[in-house]
């Protein structure tokens, strides 16, 4: 067996350096009405192979045979090769035929596809025209791989006006708008498409400005955003200003002297000058110009104007002057010590003021659903409450393939190695993940003192030792990330050294991808940071079905339940920390029963309908109800043997049977489990209830399976 057919039958490359490629994609319409694909492969320089095949697509039927073979000869040819494929461009006309080719590429093998259209100029188009379709193919494999920087990462462009030109201004199709209709319910949807449909009808322009394009919490949630805003065909923008040395430290500053992270440093009102001369100099130059966002709307401007970020507060009397009548907002998106900045002459609250002499202007306040982000002074009729935007479907959140996390995975220990830092032993030792955003000394020393305190509770316990893995992105406005990060890597080595060879700390680049498997595949998530992300990175654990730890904050009391779906602390209380984590790794019924309601809950929170209130109870509570279903069961792993997983989920459902009884004498159960004839009667039999109570709902996965193989050879769609 050649080594590449030996290493796609394991489908989890964690130690292997896969071979970065592109492709191009292009098909023709030939005159018995089939399709002519071609595919293209390059690496970052020479075409490496070529292929080309007849496929048959029917639009009455739903018939998708080109996206069918692309994406099982891409797949394919990736664990053949031991490749992974980064970007593929795909000439624009194949959409036309083929409606799912780009949403299958980025959420089934983990491919930015690159949609290129053809040129419209006269003088050229007859040339595209005359070019066969392998020439085609060849063509958008090259014009993809200039949409990648160096690190194999989508170029970020700001454009004209500081605009910041989201997905490669468009060309990125990574998600379709029925693919974002399947993740919530109607009436949120309705809801979504109503106010959508206003803002069209009215043709209202939105601009929002914020300092940075790139980083955690405010960059993540406008992408995600403007993403969703350019397939709904919204008149949205999101600028950002030219960086100015200096600027971001003063910044800085002030934000951890709000937060009360920072209580001896004092600013000089030159310093905070400095930040309103750096945002009036860009207003001028770019948006109160001709065309720019902050001229009138009479003039073309912005309709409503959303300033996102607390350095950007000096463009609000600059809106207001240019549109007296214009709603301007103002986001506040960090946790603000109110006690200190209430106590006069407090360096907060002289901190506020220059703040407050700025914002006060604003028509109205948004925050996070919580009285912790905005001081008293901000009159309370015009606060309104916005939850954090999150896109399921991007690259922090989406599912990965074990062949993609694989190459992830590599990738991070890769760096790890280059830095001389501990790598990662997963997936043959568990590990700890703790989210890190590198902008105080204190949040990374807590997080060291925490995983001490868990390693001397397991001393004398069974327990192979899991690894602590701290990262984070890291925010490009931070000027000391990098020197806090040569703070931490210096406290490891001689504070903790004895623990250095199990702990594994990076600023992370820009790949989104080493994040979500990091934190996809940890055992327990810890997230003590105060920075201005913290909902980000606590429902991206949560969406990933992971038990977290962490402290309160801003929103906490929505994401996460204490005991249910994760575990609250005290900022510096290391030992409940430390039991807390000693529990999730000790008492395995625990951390599976944490798990599920985690899986739970987070489906809960973002796709509930109006007319459900859903609340997590005990096993005492869910025995009395009218309708129990039990869904509880392990994890399939690859490679594990049928008789074991069967083992591990009678074991789950005898303990829930367990901790239930007694139940209600006309209590009906369903068990959705596998195996479910097995577990079904295993439920009846110690529930005590009658055989016509107790019922099991199965067979759905082999419908499926066996619709899809009639379709495929009937060559028809799949209909549901």
């Amino acid at each position: 067996m050649r080594r590449g057919a030996f290493i796609a039958q394991t489908d989890c490359p964690c130690h292997l350096a896969l071979t970065k490629l592109y492709c191009g994609i292009s098909a023709v319409v030939k005159s018995d009405g089939t399709f002519r694909a071609a595919l293209a492969i390059y690496d970052a320089l020479y075409l490496r192979d070529f292929h080309d095949a007849d496929v048959v697509i029917n639009d009455k039927t739903g018939f998708d045979g080109l996206t069918d073979h692309l994406i099982d000869y891409l797949k394919s040819y990736e664990r053949g090769n031991l490749a992974k494929f980064i970007g593929c461009g795909v000439l624009s006309s194949v959409l036309d035929h083929s409606k799912l080719i780009c949403s299958r590429l980025w959420l089934e093998l983990d491919i930015v596809p690159i949609v290129i259209p053809a040129p419209t100029e006269t003088r050229h188009n007859g040339h595209w025209i005359a070019k066969p379709v392998d020439e085609l193919a060849d063509s958008m494999a090259r014009k993809s791989i200039m949409c990648f920087g160096p690190s194999t990462i989508p170029r970020l462009q700001v454009g004209w006006h500081g605009v910041v030109q989201v997905s490669l201004s468009g060309l990125a199709h990574l998600a379709r708008l029925q693919d974002y209709k399947g993740i919530c319910s109607p009436g949120t949807w309705e809801t979504m498409t109503f106010y959508a449909d206003k803002i069209r009808e009215r043709r209202i322009k939105v601009a929002f400005f914020s300092a940075s394009p790139q980083g955690g919490g405010v960059p993540i949630a406008r992408h995600a955003l403007i993403r969703f805003a350019s397939l709904l065909g919204l008149p949205i923008t999101w600028q950002v200003p030219k960086p100015r040395r200096g600027v971001f430290g003063v910044t800085k500053a002030i934000k951890n002297i709000l937060r009360g992270v920072e209580p001896n440093q004092r600013m000089e009102w030159l310093d905070r000058n400095s930040i309103i001369d750096w945002v009036t100099e860009n207003a001028k130059r770019y948006w109160l110009v001709q065309g720019g966002p902050l001229q009138s709307p009479e003039e073309g401007g912005a309709d409503i104007v959303i300033i996102d970020d607390l350095e950007m507060m000096g463009l609000i009397p600059l809106a207001k002057a240019a549109a007296p009548n214009r709603p301007v907002l103002y986001c506040s998106h960090i946790q603000m010590r109110n006690d200190l900045i209430a106590r006069t002459g407090t360096l907060e609250n002289d901190t506020w003021g220059f703040v407050w002499d700025h914002v006060k202007h604003a028509d109205a306040f948004l925050t996070y659903p919580n009285q912790e982000s905005l001081p008293a002074e901000a009159p309370r009729e015009k606060v309104g409450y916005l939850s954090p935007t999150f896109d399921w479907f991007d690259g922090l959140n989406k599912s990965l393939s074990m062949w993609d996390t694989g190459f992830y995975t590599h990738f991070y220990n890769s760096q790890c190695y280059k830095f001389h830092m501990t790598e990662l032993r997963w997936p043959s030792r568990k590990y700890i993940f703790a989210t890190a955003s590198f902008e105080s000394e204190q949040e990374l020393s807590e997080i060291f003192s925490y995983y001490a305190e868990f390693r001397c509770l397991i001393s004398d316990k069974k327990v192979n030792p899991p690894q602590l893995v701290i990262c984070g992105n890291g925010s490009i406005d931070d000027p000391d990330r990098k020197l806090i990060y040569e703070y931490a890597r210096r406290d490891l080595e001689h504070v903790y050294r004895r623990f250095q060879r199990d702990i594994s700390i990076m600023i992370l680049g820009e790949s989104d991808q080493v994040l979500n498997i990091l934190v996809r595949n940890s055992h327990v998530v810890l997230q003590f940071s105060s920075s201005e992300d913290d909902e980000f990175k606590v429902a991206q654990a949560l969406h990933a079905g992971r038990p977290i730890i962490t402290s309160p904050f801003d929103g906490t009391s929505i994401q996460i339940q204490d005991g249910v779906n994760g575990f609250i602390v005290r900022p510096g209380d290391r030992t409940a920390a430390a039991e807390h984590l000693m529990s999730l790794f000790t008492d395995k019924r625990l951390h599976e029963r944490i798990d599920s309601q985690v899986r739970d809950l987070a489906d809960v929170a973002f796709s509930q309908k109006e007319d459900t209130n859903v609340r997590a109870a005990t096993y005492a509570e869910a025995a009395q109800c009218d309708i129990i279903v039990i869904t509880a069961g392990s994890k399939h792993f690859i490679g594990q043997p049928s008789m074991d997983y069967t083992d591990r989920n009678i074991s789950i459902v005898r303990s829930i049977m367990k901790e239930m009884s007694p139940f209600r004498s006309d209590a009906i159960i369903i068990v959705v489990a596998n195996p479910v004839d097995l577990l079904t009667s295993i439920v009846q039999e110690l529930s005590g209830l009658p055989r016509h109570q107790v019922l099991g709902s199965g067979t759905f996965l082999e419908s499926i399976r066996l619709r899809g193989i009639v379709a495929s050879e009937l060559k028809v769609g799949i209909t549901y």
